[in-house]
């Protein structure tokens, strides 16, 4: 899996990438799946803070998601899905490596603009893959996969069953 900075992502793709941010926007909490030592998942909430424009996941010092990240940087994080039971802004997630910002001059910062509750740990989103999958005309399902050095690719599937995938 090749990584990328959310930087790349928003270059390739700035439609796209101001789409997923502003689904995160909607609410404070969403929900971040990591792997445990046993390579089971382990799903948790946090908030995502896109902070100078690129998400940051923020946690509390030593936690077990904390901890599962610096053993092993994989991660996906969903977007809190909200009240609507119709998705009508779509269902968003990002893929990819967490990297644990430790330059005190960084945290330095950050703790300056945003002043969280400390001791914590800050982790920069490297995606591998950034994902929409949402509605179009009540009935097609509409399903949009960024990935680093390919272009965006949507699929649209109607609720007819026989009907294969056709790509846009």
């Amino acid at each position: 899996m090749t990584s990328s900075s959310w930087t790349d992502f928003r270059t390739a793709e700035p439609v796209f990438a101001d789409t997923v941010r502003r689904r995160f926007a909607r609410y404070r909490h969403h929900v971040l799946a990591t792997l445990r030592t046993d390579g089971s998942p382990r799903l948790t909430g946090l908030e995502v803070d896109f902070w100078r424009d690129e998400p940051h996941l923020g946690m509390m010092p030593n936690s077990r998601k904390a901890l599962d990240l610096r053993r092993d940087p994989r991660f996906s994080v969903h977007a809190n899905p909200g009240p609507d039971a119709e998705m009508a802004d779509g269902d968003v997630r990002i893929s990819g490596r967490a990297v644990e910002v430790t330059d005190p001059a960084v945290l330095a910062r950050f703790i300056e603009e945003r002043k969280p509750p400390e001791p914590f740990h800050l982790f920069r989103v490297e995606p591998t893959e950034v994902v929409r999958v949402g509605l179009e005309g009540g009935d097609t399902l509409v399903i949009s996969t960024w990935r680093p050095g390919r272009p965006l690719r949507t699929i649209r599937r109607g609720n007819d069953e026989g009907t294969p995938p056709r790509d846009a």
